[in-house]
């Protein structure tokens, strides 16, 4: 079975929406700045991508992760050419934090209690009267895996459309806990990079219109192969080479595909010592004995990590490149590690590629992996 993606949206640190954000891409622009909100003198790293709409410097607000979902799903809305109307739409959404920033704000004592607010759910019904939601919380992979679940519902004919969003907020804890755990300091994130330093969290929101291939009549912005989902509970932080191996050819089977069909890989590329090279080393195994390997490329190195929505974010992107031609770059890439040397290797952007099916991947602390294949409206 294939399903469309009939509607886009995105929010993150640079753009306010999917074009927004793949120009900025293409020009390899980030990101980056300066801790916004909270105290950089308690933290080694002191950057992050945070999107800049506090009401001022030092200053934070509850909800912004909701403000931003329910911005992404409008967009996505508009482009479906759907009314606002959810009432028994399935909307999944994937997160790490949910709204815990809100919860730091108000143990801080500068926000007040909002136990409602915590749950994506009463804004969804308040905005778009969706009556039937799901928070998929599979960290790094949360997104994707709504993604699989939706085209379940549909393939199973519990529904004929759904709505997939990801959306995180960058919380103080989080922002803490990863500072203190790696081995070196970040300035910036820099996938596939020998001088890589670890991951830096970035913010945003995303979300697509799901819908069976035959019968909807309304656009399409490209098309769902398949969804892969595992979970090998390797180990709380490395990787696992067959956990990540078995889901990327589970998503191939699902999908129709051989790795010749390939001709792009959406990286999860965190910039961390174990992601790089797991992923990199899995994807060499996978794609062996094909004459070219395929592009690669990690939005991570402008977007930041934006956590549960990454993965989704990337499978906007590749829909995008499908449609341009265009491979935005990786950011900071100066001295590739030797698992990447061999695959195409986007320095800057690349134009006029011809791209058909792209590979996108997501994996989480856990061993919670997820892989999605997508090709062109055409």
């Amino acid at each position: 079975m294939i399903w469309d993606i009939t509607g886009i949206g995105a929010v993150s640190s640079i753009g306010g929406d999917p074009e927004e954000i793949f120009a900025a891409l293409c020009a390899g622009r980030g990101g980056l700045a300066g801790l916004r909100a909270f105290d950089r003198d308690r933290f080694r790293a002191a950057h992050a991508y945070e999107i800049d709409d506090r009401p001022g410097p030092g200053r934070d607000e509850p909800g912004r992760a909701t403000r931003w979902l329910l911005e992404a799903i409008r967009q996505a809305l508009d482009g479906a050419g759907m009314d606002h109307d959810l009432t028994g739409i399935p909307v999944l959404v994937g997160t790490t934090f949910r709204e815990q920033r809100s919860v730091e704000l108000w143990w801080r004592g500068q926000a007040p209690p909002d136990p409602a607010g915590l749950y994506f759910g009463p804004a969804l019904r308040d905005r778009f009267g969706a009556s039937v939601t799901y928070t998929p919380a599979s960290a790094c992979a949360a997104s994707l895996y709504g993604l699989a679940m939706a085209t379940d519902l549909i393939a199973l004919g519990l529904a004929d459309t759904a709505v997939v969003a990801g959306t995180d907020a960058i919380t103080e804890s989080a922002y803490g806990a990863i500072d203190r755990v790696q081995n070196r300091t970040p300035r910036a994130l820099r996938p596939l990079d020998r001088d890589r330093r670890g991951m830096l969290m970035g913010e945003g929101a995303v979300a697509v219109v799901v819908r069976a291939a035959d019968g909807h009549g309304g656009p399409v912005a490209g098309r769902v192969r398949g969804v892969a989902v595992n979970c090998d509970g390797h180990h709380a932080t490395r990787p696992s080479r067959e956990g990540i191996g078995r889901v990327i050819r589970d998503a191939h089977a699902r999908a129709g595909v051989k790795p010749d069909d390939i001709d792009l890989v959406m990286l999860h590329g965190t910039g961390t010592p174990l992601n790089d090279v797991t992923e990199m080393a899995v994807l060499g195994e996978v794609f062996a004995g094909r004459a070219t390997l395929p592009y690669v490329t990690a939005i991570k190195s402008m977007t930041g990590h934006t956590c549960g929505g990454s993965g989704l974010l990337s499978l906007v992107t590749a829909l995008q490149a499908i449609r341009t031609g265009r491979i935005p770059p990786i950011a900071g890439l100066t001295s590739p590690i030797e698992e990447a040397a061999d695959f195409g290797l986007p320095f800057g952007c690349v134009t006029g590629a011809e791209l058909r099916t792209v590979q996108v991947d997501a994996f989480g602390f856990g061993g919670l992996n997820a892989v999605a294949v997508v090709e062109g409206a055409d």
